[in-house]
C-alpha cells in the first residue's frame, strides 16, 4: 500500500478528527463524511474533501475507515443503495469503531458477499493518543488484509493483529473492562488520599514506577483532583462498552462481578447525575456523591 492512496473517513467526532489529520500528515488523500458536516471543519481546513453523502465519500476510495458510535450506526450505512453500489470497487474496510464482536463478524460476512475485505480495528488511547498518533490498535480479521492495511494503521498508532474477525472488538472489550475497573480503583484511592490529608499529586509521584502506577492513575488521577471532566472518553460510551463486555461474557457463560459493579456505577452517574457527556474519569463524582460529598 502506497503512501498516497485515497481514504474515505466516515465519522469525524472526538477521535475521528485527529486520526484524519494524522492520515493526511502521512500523505494520504482524505475524503470525509459526517452526519453533522460542521464537525468535519478541522479536516477540511487541513485539506480534506467533505463529501455530502457517505456514498460519495467512499466512491473511488481505496480504503474506508469507519469511526462511528457502534455497530448499529455502521449498519445504517447499508440502507443507502448508492453506498452499497460504491463497494463494487472493493475497497479495504477498516472498522475502527467500538462495537460488539458479533457485529464485527456480521459486518465482515456482509462485506465478504461484496468481495470487500474487512478488519475490525478498535482503538485505545483516547483523544491524546489520537492526536499523538500513538493509539493502541487491536485488529481482527484475515492476516493478509492486516498486512495490506498496516501502513494506514501505522499513521495513527501501533497496530497488532490479535486474531480472526471479531477478535479486535473482543480485545477492545477487555481493554475497556480494565480501564473502567481501574478508574473505579483510582477514584477510591484519590478520595482516600484527599480526605486523609495527603497531597494527591505527591502521592501519584510516589507511586510512579511501582506496581500501582498506570496512565489512568497519572492522567485521570490528576483530572479527579483538579475537577476537570472535560470529555476525552465519554461516560456514555464507557457504559456502552461495559454493556457489550457483559453481553459477550454471558454468551461464554462467564460472570464478571467487578465489571458489573462498575457498570452499574456508570449507569447511576449517567442516568441520575447527568454525567453522560462528561469524561469517564467523572466516575469520581459518583463516588463523592455516594459518600455525601460535593
Amino acid at each position: 500500500m502506497t503512501q498516497h492512496r485515497k481514504i474515505a473517513l466516515i465519522g469525524t467526532g472526538l477521535m475521528g478528527i485527529p486520526m484524519g489529520l494524522n492520515l493526511m500528515r502521512a500523505g494520504y488523500e482524505l475524503r470525509a463524511w459526517n452526519r453533522s458536516p460542521q464537525r468535519a471543519a478541522p479536516l477540511v481546513a487541513a485539506g480534506a474533501t467533505l463529501a455530502p453523502t457517505a456514498a460519495e465519500a467512499v466512491t473511488g476510495a481505496d480504503v474506508i475507515i469507519t469511526m462511528l458510535s457502534d455497530g448499529f450506526a455502521t449498519a445504517t450505512l447499508f440502507e443507502d443503495a448508492a453506498f452499497v453500489s460504491a463497494l463494487s470497487a472493493k475497497p479495504l474496510w477498516l472498522d475502527m469503531s467500538s462495537a460488539k464482536p458479533e457485529h464485527a463478524r456480521a459486518l465482515s460476512e456482509r462485506l465478504a458477499a461484496h468481495g470487500v475485505a474487512c478488519l475490525d480495528a478498535p482503538v485505545s488511547g483516547g483523544t491524546k493518543g489520537a492526536e499523538a498518533a500513538s493509539l493502541a490498535i487491536m485488529v481482527g480479521g484475515a492476516a493478509e488484509a492486516f498486512d495490506a492495511a498496516r501502513p494506514v494503521f501505522e499513521a495513527m498508532g501501533r497496530p497488532v493483529h490479535v486474531g480472526p474477525s471479531g477478535c479486535g472488538q473482543l480485545a477492545k472489550l477487555a481493554n475497556q473492562t480494565i480501564v473502567a475497573v481501574t478508574i473505579g480503583a483510582v477514584a477510591e484511592a484519590m478520595l482516600l488520599i484527599e480526605r486523609g490529608g495527603a497531597d494527591p499529586a505527591a502521592v501519584r509521584a510516589a507511586l510512579k514506577g511501582g506496581f500501582a502506577d498506570s496512565v489512568i492513575l497519572q492522567q485521570h488521577g490528576a483530572r479527579m483532583s483538579a475537577g476537570n471532566f472535560e470529555p476525552g472518553g465519554l461516560s456514555k460510551f464507557q457504559r456502552k462498552d461495559l454493556d457489550n463486555t457483559l453481553a459477550e461474557a454471558a454468551t461464554l457463560g462467564l460472570e464478571l462481578p467487578a465489571t458489573q459493579a462498575v457498570r452499574d456505577r456508570f449507569d447511576h452517574f449517567i442516568e441520575e447525575m447527568g454525567g453522560a457527556d462528561l469524561d469517564h474519569s467523572g466516575l469520581y463524582l459518583e463516588l463523592k456523591a455516594r459518600n455525601g460529598l460535593t
